[in-house]
């Protein structure tokens, strides 16, 4: 199913400059994984101390680009420049989950009633990445099938921050944006398990 991850290379593309200025600067692939999560632990912090203030969430989205930039930075790294290893390996895929869980749980702190919601899109989210990577284990690749993959959740929570950073009430549009998030991350753990199955 149609997914941004889709736009993945042309991305890459525009990001290979840095990527070999970063290389020979001495910056390893490992080194921007950590460096991404804990600066989605900082910033997810920073929303849940002040889920109140308009300021944290209006700057999500262009926080959540420059993560997803240098996600792409690190593979660019790793396969071009011959830095690929199994610790990358579980950094990357541990990093993604704790990152996503720091920047997204403290949507549940917003009135609106939406809490349950967020916590239950954030533990299909997990589960999602879960069966993605368990596709290597039965043989079928790692799965990134939509349409709910990494890159479609960062735009669809970077453009609730931005209703809110912007004035937005928090109302019971945040309940149905949750709630839609929620059944497309289902679709997607499906789609990624029948994948994985069909290619084995």
């Amino acid at each position: 199913m149609p997914s941004v991850y889709e736009l993945k290379p042309k991305f890459q593309q525009l990001l290979r400059p840095f990527t070999a200025a970063l290389y020979r600067a001495g910056i390893t692939a490992n080194g921007v994984t950590i460096f991404a999560a804990t600066a989605s632990v900082g910033y997810g912090l920073w929303l849940a101390l002040l889920p109140g203030s308009r300021w944290p969430w209006l700057l999500l989205p262009a926080f959540l680009l420059l993560r997803m930039a240098l996600n792409a930075v690190d593979g660019l790294l790793a396969r071009e420049y011959g830095q690929q290893s199994r610790l990358g390996a579980l950094l990357n895929e541990g990093g993604d989950v704790v990152a996503d869980t720091a920047l997204y749980a403290p949507f549940a702190l917003l009135a609106g009633g939406a809490g349950g919601w967020v916590l239950a899109v954030v533990f299909l989210a997990g589960l999602s990445e879960f069966v993605g990577v368990l596709g290597q284990v039965v043989g079928g690749g790692r799965r990134y099938d939509g349409p709910c993959g990494k890159s479609d959740r960062a735009v669809a929570f970077g453009a609730v921050a931005l209703a809110l950073g912007l004035g937005l009430p928090t109302g019971p549009w945040l309940v149905y944006s949750f709630v839609a998030l929620a059944g497309l991350l289902v679709l997607t753990i499906w789609n990624r398990a029948r994948q994985a199955l069909r290619v084995a």
